[in-house]
């Protein structure tokens, strides 16, 4: 288990999936976790109750992160919370949309790179004073970013973008003693994936992974905690694919 005793965490889309299980990961090893919503305000507080029941710290904050102004207000409030302060930033919020490539609108495109890309862009930016060395910044990837999986340009577009920025953002931060990486998770069994819920969708899984199962929102969110701690330390500019070896 990763130590992070005394460390100060923000998780992004933390009310349910992988994001919520990031927060518990981050939680149990002995951070104090900020826990962001959109719009599920009560699957928000019910993280927040379960981290504090087990003796942790923990506050949600809210904000769309699809308004152009979203990051900026999440920001603002996070350092109201931190004070000037954050030593772990996960943006992992996000949205998918299956759609061919004729099918798919400039409207869901739109929402895609605001969620997806913008937001976690502009979080970084709006956070950097909070940030310094030792902190890492951790984004959520996606096994679509390097292969083709389903009807998910537009989605995969944007996680393409993630490892972009990831890169970009760690020789940028580097000098000042800030890590990012990201995690590419690939099929998870989470309400994004509604498809591995049906023995279709669940063959279709198992037969491009290496690792016969699932995967469930805690394989991610342990990679996510590794990544935030000092076992990470001379990690950076990396995605990590936690995928249980898909498309191999």
């Amino acid at each position: 288990m990763s130590n992070l005793t005394g460390k100060t965490a923000l998780v992004t889309g933390a009310s349910r999936g992988i994001g919520r299980a990031a927060a518990l990961a981050l939680a149990k090893a002995g951070a104090q976790v900020l826990v962001h919503y959109g719009s599920a305000q009560s699957e928000a507080d019910a993280v927040v109750d379960e981290i504090r029941k087990a003796g942790g710290r923990a506050e949600k904050v809210g904000a769309d992160l699809s308004a152009p102004n979203g990051p900026h207000e999440l920001a603002k409030h996070v350092r109201s919370i931190v004070g000037d302060r954050l030593d772990i930033l996960v943006a992992n919020a996000g949205v998918s949309k299956a759609a061919q490539i004729e099918e798919t609108t400039v409207e869901d495109f739109d929402r895609l790179f605001a969620v997806n890309v913008r937001a976690p862009y502009f979080l970084v930016q709006q956070l950097m004073p909070t940030l310094s060395t030792g902190s890492s910044v951790i984004f959520t990837s996606s096994l679509a970013a390097r292969a083709a999986v389903g009807n998910l340009s537009a989605y995969a577009a944007t996680k393409g973008a993630v490892d972009t920025m990831v890169k970009h953002f760690a020789s940028a931060l580097g000098s000042r003693g800030i890590r990012v990486n990201a995690v590419a998770p690939g099929v998870v069994e989470t309400d994004m994936s509604n498809f591995t819920k049906t023995e279709e969708g669940r063959n279709v899984t198992l037969g491009m992974q290496a690792l016969k199962r699932v995967a469930q929102p805690d394989d991610i969110a342990g990679a996510v905690a590794f990544l935030a701690s000092d076992d990470a330390r001379w990690i950076t500019g990396d995605t990590l694919q936690v995928d249980g070896g898909s498309k191999l």
